[in-house]
């Protein structure tokens, strides 16, 4: 049993260095812009098999699957191969099932399950996927998507970017990463897509459409922008909110500024 295991093992091994070495091995096995020119290494508590009718490999109990300073973590890892046409191993497909998480330096993604497509180079999260970085929470009511070719994820659904007291919500989210000074990746700027709100404890803002400047805390409006503040609104096609200083302001150039306020009553004789 033990021999069979190790054999199992050395299989699996050998078939992520394959993987790894491979010339459409560019891709990485998580996040957008990691290194990609080191071996996926892999462990598991549970043990590790060889499926050759199905084609799979599956790693079981606290399953690991790591590439340079990014892993993938789950409860169970399939990895999907096929023979090409010199006979190697070509692994199209990994899986990952129950308690997903994806680390990186600068970030980290979860959800329940999660398909990774290597051809493709997308990663795609289900099961209130959300992600953590270091000053945002981004979180989707039906799916989170990495595109590794692209440098960019997105969110789906109810996607929510969350930073202190504010938050920007819209039918989608796309994320766009970028290497900071240190060399590491991290997020740059997020674009709103449909029924856009920012949310503050002072202020609503809504619009057809942002940008959100994740480095200078700026997020610029678009469409039918309204801000309101209790009873008070101004109307106009463009704005800029500021998170980091919770200033807000209506941009002119794209049609006319309206602004509607209501006084507040004031008894006569005071």
């Amino acid at each position: 049993m033990a021999g069979q295991r190790r054999r199992t093992l050395a299989a699996w091994t050998a078939a992520l260095v394959l993987f790894a070495a491979a010339p459409a091995a560019a891709q990485g096995i998580g996040l957008p812009t990691q290194q990609r020119d080191v071996p996926i290494e892999i462990d598991a508590d549970d043990g590790i098999e060889w499926r050759q009718d199905t084609q799979a490999y599956i790693a079981r109990g606290n399953a690991r699957a790591r590439q340079g300073d990014v892993a993938v973590h789950a409860d169970k890892l399939t990895a999907y191969y096929r023979k090409d046409k010199d006979g190697k191993t070509d692994i199209y497909r990994f899986d990952a099932e129950g308690k997903v998480r994806i680390t990186s330096p600068h970030q980290t993604a979860f959800g329940d399950k999660g398909i990774y497509d290597v051809v493709k180079g997308v990663m795609l999260l289900t099961g209130a996927p959300r992600l953590v970085t270091e000053n945002e929470l981004i979180t989707a009511t039906d799916s989170l998507e990495f595109w590794e070719k692209k440098s960019l994820a997105i969110a789906r659904g109810d996607a929510t970017a969350v930073r202190g007291d504010k938050r920007l919500r819209a039918d989608v989210l796309t994320a766009y990463f970028a290497p900071g000074k240190d060399g590491k990746t991290a997020l740059s700027r997020i674009e709103a897509f449909g029924n856009v709100l920012i949310s503050s404890p002072d202020e609503i803002v809504r619009a057809e459409r942002g940008v959100y400047n994740v480095r200078t805390g700026i997020v610029r409006l678009r469409g039918s922008v309204k801000i309101t503040r209790g009873n008070d609104q101004l109307n106009g096609d463009a704005a800029e909110v500021n998170f980091v200083t919770g200033v807000s302001r209506l941009l002119g150039g794209g049609g006319r500024v309206k602004g509607s306020f209501r006084s507040r009553n004031v008894t006569p004789g005071r």
